[in-house]
């Protein structure tokens, strides 16, 4: 249960550098935070959570939905 919401909270973290880097965008102030560097954390979070995902399946922590045939 605990693996579950910290992989949702990972999710959450990525869907928030998402806008903020949006916004940022939208914004083009040349005094804020650069948008590469939200992106940048977006994509290393999203390779965390695969690799915590990977991982966690090996150990035998979650086990995948059988098939369906």
């Amino acid at each position: 249960m605990l693996l579950k919401l910290i992989i949702i909270a990972l999710l959450l973290f990525i869907v928030f550098n998402l806008f903020r880097a949006g916004f940022i965008m939208l914004r083009n102030n040349p005094e804020q935070k650069q948008m590469s560097r939200f992106l940048g954390r977006r994509v290393m979070h999203s390779v965390l959570v695969l690799v915590l995902i990977l991982l966690a399946m090996a150990l035998g922590w979650i086990t995948p939905n059988p098939r369906p045939y």
